[in-house]
């Protein structure tokens, strides 16, 4: 007799489903809690922040800083586009596991929307959470393949942070071995990128060996985990000697800037 479980597909109630009862419970319960986080109030504006304009930041399980971004649309597109598998830029979906956000941070600007000097603050307060994020990181480099425009640090503004991860499945999602699968896969996605397209940037080069170390970071506190030791210390790999100085604006071999 054929399984009658819910991937079995042996019963139909002779409608076809809603769209948005088609993803795991795990996909629905993050799409609900970003859906929150963007029905959120913007203290400054009063507006909701998925309208908004602004810079926003993803966090991993461990509280790890692994992007930067910035949108003069709105967070609600931008930020969508990135955590629901919906970005046209397939490299970048590429480079970044939507799997992996467990928290955001987001900076709203709605002030600067008519600002003529737009373009320049919203630079200035990427870059400025850009090296937050740097200066926080355990690894001191993140998943960006673009360094933001450099600029001027600002004092950054309190973010408002929202959990993605329904809590009631935030263990099997964060279990280390489930990690280790996802971020392996994503790195060979984005080494894949490289091997196909073979003129890429130095920053996707950088993300892949930046990805390499978060890898091997976490498949050694598994092994130690495992033998009953100590998780080595993050100074077991030197990331600066590998990565350089991700602070620094790099160029391309035919010299156009990233």
């Amino acid at each position: 007799m054929g399984s009658r479980g819910v991937a079995s597909y042996n019963e139909s109630s002779g409608e076809a489903p809603l769209k948005k009862s088609m993803p795991t419970r795990f996909v629905q319960g993050f799409r609900e809690l970003l859906n929150t986080a963007m029905r959120s109030t913007d203290p400054a504006s009063g507006k909701r922040l998925g309208p908004c304009i602004g810079v926003y930041a993803f966090y991993d399980y461990d509280g790890e800083p692994i992007y930067v971004g910035q949108t003069h649309e709105s967070f609600a597109s931008r930020v969508g586009r990135h955590l629901t598998g919906q970005r046209t830029d397939t490299l970048a979906y590429r480079i970044l596991d939507p799997f992996e956000v467990a928290e955001i941070e987001l900076y709203p600007a709605e002030a600067l929307r008519s600002d003529p000097e737009k373009k320049q603050k919203l630079d200035a307060l990427e870059y400025s959470v850009y090296l937050r994020a740097i200066a926080n990181s355990k690894y001191r480099a993140i998943l960006n393949e673009k360094i933001p425009p450099i600029s001027t640090p600002i004092a950054v503004p309190s973010p408002q942070r929202f959990n993605l991860i329904p809590p009631d499945l935030r263990e099997d999602r964060e279990h280390p071995d489930v990690r280790i699968a996802r971020r392996a896969e994503t790195l060979a996605r984005v080494a894949a990128v490289a091997h196909e397209r073979g003129e890429v940037s130095a920053g996707l080069r950088r993300v892949i060996l930046i990805q390499s170390v978060r890898l091997a970071d976490l498949a050694a506190a598994r092994l130690a985990y495992a033998e009953g030791r100590r998780r080595p210390p993050a100074e077991a790999i030197d990331v600066a000697a590998l990565v350089g100085s991700d602070l620094a604006r790099y160029s391309d071999a035919d010299g156009s800037a990233e």
